[in-house]
């Protein structure tokens, strides 16, 4: 876990902070030994290659050689980096930047944090390394696949007050969706429902039992065909793909959506059909300032016939 305000904690290196292991009090054989058996997801020869070239550091700043002798309750910074990552044609926009706050406008495809096949290519990561604030961190998060507005905050001083607006629902998010039209909903409507992970570990479901999402919806404008409508969606609640799911229960799975009510990802690179929903406006009063604050996306979602 990445601890920068450890004294000796290396600095951010290309937008990317620090990773942080220390070591049990007890142990044998080199720092290789302990690194490749405590963390087998980087090869041993991947650890060796980085140790080499001085990616793995001590508490004391010092470069900690392969053979180095096990240390007892050492504490060992390193990078994570990726061989191959995906390049992504799309580039994020700041639209606000405080001493407390930065407020991102996220393109499709891009993830906000760090995970699986990407590091560089996150909105966490570019804007780090573009803003120069290394204590930056998200206050909320979207999925890759959504568009739109992102909350993050600067300082860790101020942190708190911020998730609060969140945990306490004293933020008001709105989205906008592309999906079928159905004469027979009558809409404004709510949907509430239980949701919990499905057995596939990447969708959620939803399942008998006292609710633990909730949905507001509006219908706002029909295609001129009468196949596609475009929608806003208010989240009360925020559950994992919760709007996703909610719209394809009732028959309105969003446009291009590649999880629900079926999987059918696009492969590695394709980028022609983007999922049609943006995070679009996001209204708080902030609590360190007491100013009314009300964001919204440079970004649009085209209601195609």
């Amino acid at each position: 876990m990445h601890n920068p305000h450890h004294p000796h904690a290396p600095p951010m290196r290309d937008g990317v902070g620090p990773s942080c292991v220390v070591l049990p009090s007890q142990g044998q054989g080199s720092m290789l030994d302990f690194l490749a058996q405590r963390l087998p997801v980087v090869t041993r020869d991947e650890w060796l290659q980085r140790m080499q070239a001085g990616g793995v550091v001590g508490e004391r700043g010092e470069p900690v050689s392969p053979g180095r002798p096990f240390e007892g309750s050492l504490r060992v910074y390193y990078y994570r980096s990726l061989p191959a990552e995906p390049a992504l044609p799309f580039t994020e926009t700041v639209l606000y930047q405080d001493e407390h706050l930065v407020v991102a406008d996220k393109p499709h495809f891009m993830p906000v944090t760090p995970s699986g096949r990407y590091l560089h290519n996150t909105l966490l990561v570019r804007l780090k390394r573009q803003l120069g604030l290394p204590e930056l961190s998200p206050l909320h998060r979207i999925d890759r696949d959504t568009a739109g507005l992102v909350l993050l905050s600067v300082q860790q001083r101020t942190r708190g007050a911020y998730q609060a607006l969140f945990r306490d629902k004293q933020i008001t998010k709105h989205y906008d969706a592309i999906a079928p039209w159905r004469e027979d909903l009558v809409f404004p409507r709510e949907h509430m429902s239980r949701l919990e992970e499905s057995p596939q570990f990447f969708r959620m479901q939803e399942v008998p039992g006292e609710p633990n999402s909730h949905t507001q919806m509006q219908m706002l404008e029909v295609a001129r065909s009468g196949a596609w409508a475009r929608y806003r969606l208010m989240p009360i609640t925020g559950k994992r793909h919760q709007l996703r799911i909610h719209m394809a229960a009732l028959g309105l799975p969003l446009r291009n959506d590649p999880f629900y009510p079926v999987v059918n990802d696009p492969p590695e690179g394709d980028y022609s059909r983007p999922l049609q929903l943006l995070a679009r406006s996001l209204a708080f009063v902030d609590p360190v300032s007491g100013a009314q604050r009300m964001f919204e996306s440079r970004r649009r979602l085209r209601l195609e016939d």
